[in-house]
């Protein structure tokens, strides 16, 4: 089975994660929720390891390929 192919490097799905968790907790906070809804994107990809928006420019920030 393959797995799906990873172009965020390791700090950076870190930096990704607190910062989303940062922009969803303060949008929540203050009542707004389209901020609160934009902090999951970065959450998402932090998580999964990819981004699609490195595709079209080639970006590849993972150093373990």
């Amino acid at each position: 089975m393959a797995t799906m192919p990873t172009n965020v490097g390791g700090m950076e799905r870190l930096i990704r994660i607190i910062a989303g968790i940062a922009i969803l907790y303060v949008g929540a906070g203050m009542g707004m929720p389209l901020w609160a809804w934009i902090g999951v994107i970065p959450i998402f990809t932090g998580s999964l390891g990819w981004c699609p928006m490195y595709l079209p420019f080639g970006i590849d920030t993972n150093s373990n390929q």
